[in-house]
């Protein structure tokens, strides 16, 4: 229990973590609980769509005519998600804001790769470091956040095994250029 100072008592988040459902149900249930996954809101499998197509803002060209990628991870992140059968649990908005960081931070990548580590500072013409790098660096950060977010929503609400080998994982896709 709390005192008045705050200290001590239950913290969100402490404790064991969750097994995920799909690890249950191979074990078969030896708990013998109800296994808590966020089910389907009816929606018959006729119905269902088998993509959606990412927003317009992510496969719009851009400004210096490079590649956009955030559409082509849209779709292979959404595939992926609709194959562990939780489409349902996980946002669109999240799946946008996941290609989003990923598409520009490849394109920092790409911005490195043409212009080099090194940039000239404005005012004093002295070698500083490209704004890319830490740009890159926030992008990255910002879609391994969200990925971790999509991958627990998925880990635990999915009935279909979800591996976290690198092969599987997506962002390790991306960063290992397979995508």
């Amino acid at each position: 229990m709390a005192n008045a100072t705050g200290h001590g008592g239950a913290r969100l988040g402490s404790g064991r973590k969750r097994k995920p459902a799909a690890e249950k149900i191979a074990e078969g249930n030896r708990g013998r609980r109800p296994i808590k996954v966020i089910p389907c809101d009816g929606i018959p499998a006729e119905q269902a769509v088998d993509m959606i197509t990412p927003a317009e803002w992510l496969t719009a060209e851009t400004k210096n005519a490079q590649r956009n990628l955030g559409g082509k991870v849209f779709e292979e992140t959404w595939k992926w998600i609709k194959d562990r059968r939780c489409d349902h649990v996980v946002t669109i908005n999240q799946v946008e804001q996941y290609a989003s960081n990923v598409a520009r931070f490849i394109q920092c990548e790409e911005a490195l790769n043409t212009f080099g580590l090194l940039a000239k500072h404005p005012t004093t013409g002295q070698p500083i470091q490209s704004p890319y790098v830490i740009m890159r660096r926030e992008f990255q950060r910002q879609a391994n956040m969200i990925w971790a977010q999509i991958f627990q929503i998925v880990q635990q609400n999915s009935e279909v095994p979800v591996n976290s080998n690198h092969n599987e994982d997506i962002m390790g896709q991306i960063l290992s250029g397979k995508i």
